[in-house]
Formats: structure tokens, sequence, C-alpha cells
């Protein structure tokens, strides 16, 4: 049976609309051809997430999301994904997108690096924010 679960770690932040999460997380995964087995969401503080960065990607630099992909088997989508509530936050002030919008475009750019986008170059950058704003705009919730 596939899993998204959400956990936190270093902040009291909790989702809101878990199942309505569950379902367009689980759909995205569908759409792109993928089966979805298990994805972790950890949602955590800065300092949680610098310490991930540094420990496991040798990154002494703040980030919003540092995505593990677990998966074994070509297609499968097996993962954890950290997320820092204080740099969601922070960039849906500054970015004026709010803290919900800015949270799901997150968690969404999260399960996208799992299903092969990256975001290292300008051109792949590109795909992957119209994948986020396809999906995004895709919820119904």
């Amino acid at each position: 049976m596939p899993a998204i679960n959400f956990f936190e770690e270093d902040t009291t932040f909790k989702p809101k609309q878990k199942a309505q999460l569950r379902q367009w997380i689980k759909e995205t995964v569908i759409a792109e051809g993928f089966k979805l087995k298990e994805l972790n969401y950890i949602f955590c503080s800065d300092a949680y997430l610098l310490q991930i960065n540094r420990q496991y990607l040798d990154h002494d630099t703040y980030t919003d999301i540092v995505t593990f992909d677990n998966s074994e088997v070509e297609g499968d989508i097996v993962g954890d994904i950290f997320i820092s509530i204080d740099r969601i936050r922070e960039n849906g002030d500054k970015f004026k997108t709010g803290e919900t919008n800015e949270l799901h475009r997150v968690i969404i750019h999260g399960a996208l690096h799992l299903l092969g986008y990256t975001d290292k170059s300008v051109v792949t950058k590109q795909k992957m924010t119209q994948k986020e704003d396809e999906y995004l705009a895709k919820r119904n919730f």
C-alpha cells in the first residue's frame, strides 16, 4: 500500500489538509508514470536542515529542501524529503506567495526531484518551475 507520511523535527509545524495533500502528491506521481511506494516529508527548522545539508551533501548553506531518493526499483518512488519551515515562511513573505502556496510548491518540487527532474542549469530549472506550476494549478483544495 503506498504511503505518504508527514513528520516534524525541531519544529511544531503540522501541515493542514493532509488527506488532500496526499491525494495531490499521488496524482502527480501517477501522472508522471511512476508508482508511489513510500514518501516521507519531514518538516524541520533551518538549523536541522542545515545540519542535514552539511552532513550528507557537504553544503554549508541554508536551503528550503533536501531530497533523498531511496528507490531501489526503477519507476518506484521511495524517498525522504526534508523541508525547512523557516525557509518556507521567509520565502512566502519574500516572494509574496504566502506560506501555504510556498509550502505546496516546495512539497511538489521534492516529488519532482524523485520523478527525475533537476534544477542544476537554467534550462532544467525552467522545466522544473513549469512542472511545479502545472501541478500547483491542479490542486483542488
